[in-house]
């Protein structure tokens, strides 16, 4: 029987499946964020990045399996080191999911069909092909010059950039290693899938920006600092 993720059926066993949770400062909302993804899948590989709050101890507590960093790497390192795990288990398929609660269960089915199907490399979580629920201003505007930038620079035609929702086949993680520690691994990643001629989609998902991922996330002049640090590289790059 196929099994379900709510309303999506997943279009390959969940045990194929490994799901990386990087993890910094989300003690509140951790232990849910894990439940829904413990749920459904039996691979979730939660890393947390040099906690200071209450974050190691949720992880611990949770069915995921639990990798700490010491001390804070960066959100970059934290992926990597979820990745490269998810490898060397056997991992067939990997999924990337934020650790602060604005991700969907639901939306993993769809993410993962055109990589299970072989109609691409890697799928790309689009929350303006889907929804975008509460999300503020400011932070609307960077992301649609972030999307005008990468179009122009990187070389992708995308409606999205740096939404930490995508699924990849084995094969594509291990063509994607992370230099990048911090955020912008998120440019580093698009770039990466031009250079090496990854087949790419985007797929419809929705994000909800809560009163905790509002107060918690990535401020506006850090990600104009990614902007930057993407230019520079492109400028650099030969």
């Amino acid at each position: 029987m196929a099994a379900t993720v709510n309303e999506g059926v997943l279009p390959c066993p969940p045990a194929s499946v490994f799901v990386i949770v990087p993890c910094y400062n989300e003690g509140p909302v951790i232990a849910d964020v894990l439940a829904g993804l413990c749920a459904h899948f039996p691979n979730v590989v939660a890393v947390d990045d040099g906690s200071t709050d209450a974050t190691w101890d949720r992880l611990r507590e949770s069915p995921a399996i639990a990798l700490r960093h010491v001390v804070n790497l960066g959100q970059g390192a934290a992926l990597q080191t979820g990745l490269t795990y998810a490898l060397r288990a056997g991992a067939k398929y990997l999924v990337t999911f934020d650790a602060d609660g604005q991700h969907q269960v639901e939306d993993l089915a769809r993410l993962l069909a055109p990589v299970v199907e072989g109609r691409a490399d890697i799928a790309l979580g689009s929350r303006f092909l889907g929804a975008a629920v509460d999300m503020p201003l400011s932070k609307r505007l960077v992301l649609r010059a972030a999307v005008a930038f990468t179009r122009v620079a990187g070389g992708i035609r995308l409606t999205d950039t740096h939404n930490g929702l995508r699924a990849l086949s084995a094969d594509a993680a291990r063509a994607l290693p992370i230099t990048q520690n911090r955020m912008a691994h998120a440019s580093e990643i698009l770039h990466n899938i031009v250079e090496r001629e990854l087949r790419y989609v985007e797929v419809p998902v929705t994000i909800r920006y809560t009163e905790w991922s509002r107060a918690k996330g990535q401020s506006v002049f850090n990600a104009v600092n990614i902007l930057f640090d993407l230019a520079v590289r492109r400028l650099l790059s030969p």
